[in-house]
């Protein structure tokens, strides 16, 4: 495969690949300083070999935080995390930038912006609003309600806004969709005479900072700092996290450390603070694709921070740095900071910060004195509002004509296990034939196989329907595999990219069928893809499938068993079976438990040692 030359590229992706290459004196500054690079190699030898063909070279910049230290240390000042950004831009707009683990992410950015969580609220002669962002609200609504009080007395007509910024769609190079977005909520507040945004995730200041258009930018925490705001006193040391998103806001950073002085407490600085701080593991979603890199910055705090309780002004970083070592955000100690050294203020964690969110928008929604309100129903790509879905109300309406359909048609009877297991009986060897084909088929064609597996104990009880079932699975998974390394390999290699992928592949080449073992026994990945990805490595099949068959065989046995006696648990009936059955799926659920625990209790020991 040749390497495309520049004139294929993106224009902003050409400019930043020849800068780079004629730039870079491959010194290594930025290698000595981050994780990823010393995975790739220099910037230069990245925009060498950069092939925009190549699934694999475009998965490649997923894996930078766009943490920007990079382009710190750089004694040419080039810019490198702008580089990776646009290499993300270009496996987007070439159909490649598309992963599933980003789905969460991306969820909870559209969540953000949809009419039910989004809230705008401006009082009468309004020019100043406050933005608190989404992990903010969500992890400690509190925190929101405290800083909105204080903004108010210094400016009682400011308003609030609940809405997303839409980094998360920027650092994964949606350029397209996150102009757009962002573009109809700003045109929308300059148009309501807001001319400025106190922010309080750093996010959302480089978002406002880089394509906010008329409006002036400032944090809370400079508002703050400005307005002599005397929090409750205490006395202790702390150390700083600074996001590194807003590494060049020094004003911001002061401000911080300002407030906190003013608090009574000591800030003692980490190794890399203020403009050379470093990530927290989140940037750029890398701890969706990359746990293990992620991780890796977390650690390196854990040690700057020394025993020290991290202070940081980004939700996000609070989460992820909390892992490692004991963390809060700033608005923890700013209005609760006896409990914040006790360690005993925490954030809210998913699915409450959901709920949280809910209900800060209701409280506010309630409250008097506001002379505009909206709620966000924008959709970029009609540019309108958005319908309603009538799908669910569909589907409602088709499973209840099926269900009157059933019963009309005298089918109902047939809903007796006794009677359904005496047709399928009636059909001979033809009835077992067809399951294992349609179980065959199903991880070929991408179908779930928990249904199927369903229906196979219901049709053939407990022990026929284990044998059947491991059967057509063990096939099917044989199938996928098949079809991988000898029929549409070059198509499945272009789906299957990024880090996870990559990692199981140098697993199996380093452990072989163990690795398909494990897999098997705890699901970590998705059961259809992984057929298809282990057709890719060197694995040999009859390896592949013994182990694929015995290690399967324990979680087929719990749901067959169990799902043999699912119409009498829907009858009310409790056989033996089926309290068998919920034992043996508690035992199978509980592998992975046992797992992850034996797994953390050796890498404490290992770090103790």
């Amino acid at each position: 495969m040749s390497i495309i030359t520049n004139n294929h590229l993106r224009p902003g992706l050409q400019e930043q690949i020849a800068a780079t290459k004629s730039g870079c004196t491959n010194c290594g500054e930025c290698v000595r300083e981050c994780a990823f690079l010393k995975k790739y190699g220099t910037p230069k030898s990245i925009a060498d070999s950069f092939d925009a063909i190549d699934p694999k070279s475009l998965a490649r910049s997923f894996e930078c935080s766009l943490c920007g230290l990079c382009s710190v240390v750089c004694p040419e000042q080039l810019d490198l995390d702008g580089l990776f950004l646009e290499m993300r831009r270009e496996a987007v707009d070439r159909g490649f930038g598309d992963y599933p683990e980003h789905s969460p992410l991306l969820t909870y950015e559209r969540l953000g912006t949809s009419r039910r969580f989004s809230l705008y609220r401006l009082p009468q002669g309004c020019t100043t609003i406050f933005f608190p962002g989404c992990s903010l609200s969500g992890t400690r609504p509190d925190g929101v309600n405290r800083v909105f009080a204080e903004l108010q007395k210094t400016d009682p007509t400011v308003g609030i806004v609940f809405d997303c910024c839409l980094k998360p769609s920027h650092s994964l190079g949606r350029e397209q969709y996150t102009g757009a977005m962002f573009e109809e909520m700003n045109n929308w507040l300059v148009q309501q005479g807001v001319k400025e945004v106190l922010v309080a995730c750093p996010n959302c200041q480089v978002m406002f900072t880089s394509l906010g258009q008329g409006l002036k930018v400032r944090t809370v925490w400079e508002s703050l700092a400005e307005s002599g705001l005397q929090p409750e006193g205490v006395s202790g040391t702390v150390t700083v996290h600074d996001p590194c998103v807003i590494r060049d806001a020094q004003p911001v950073h002061q401000a911080v450390r300002t407030l906190l002085n003013r608090q009574g407490l000591m800030v003692e600085e980490m190794p890399h603070s203020g403009r050379t701080t470093v990530c927290c593991g989140q940037g750029g979603a890398v701890n969706l694709l990359n746990p293990q890199l992620a991780a890796s910055w977390g650690e390196l705090r854990k040690r700057e921070a020394a025993g020290r309780r991290i202070i940081t002004y980004c939700a996000g970083c609070v989460q992820a740095l909390g892992g490692h070592t004991p963390t809060n955000h700033l608005v923890d100690i700013l209005f609760a900071p006896n409990q914040t050294l006790a360690g005993k203020k925490k954030g809210a964690g998913a699915p409450f910060t959901y709920l949280n969110r809910l209900r800060l928008k209701r409280a506010f929604k309630r409250k008097e004195g506001y002379a505009v309100t909206r709620e966000r129903t924008f959709v970029p790509e009609q540019g309108q509002p958005k319908k309603r879905s009538w799908k669910p109300l569909i589907f409602l309406v088709l499973l209840v004509a099926a269900v009157a359909g059933v019963h009309l048609s005298g089918a109902a009877q047939y809903l007796q296990q006794e009677k359904l297991q005496a047709l399928i009986a009636s059909y001979g060897v033809l009835a077992p034939a067809i399951y294992i084909l349609l179980y065959a088929l199903a991880p070929v064609l991408f179908l779930p196989g928990l249904p199927i597996t369903i229906v196979g104990g219901i049709l053939f009880g407990p022990v026929w329907g284990v044998v059947y079932t491991i059967t057509g699975a063990t096939i099917g998974a044989s199938l996928a595999f098949l079809v991988a390394r000898y029929v549409a390999r070059d198509w499945v290699a272009a789906k299957l990219t990024g880090p996870t992928w990559e990692k199981l592949d140098s697993e199996v080449a380093q452990h072989g069928w163990k690795v398909v073992a494990f897999t098997r026994l705890i699901p970590a990945f998705p059961f259809n893809l992984l057929n298809y990805a282990f057709g890719l490595t060197k694995v040999p099949f009859v390896h592949y499938m013994v182990a694929t068959f015995v290690f399967m065989l324990p979680a087929c046995i719990a749901f067959i068993v169990f799902s043999s006696s699912l119409l009498g648990l829907i009858k009310g009936k409790v056989s033996p079976t089926a309290l068998l059955g919920i034992g043996l799926i508690v035992l199978v659920s509980l592998i992975p438990v046992v797992y992850r625990r034996f797994k953390g209790r050796q890498a404490a020991e290992a770090e103790a040692e």
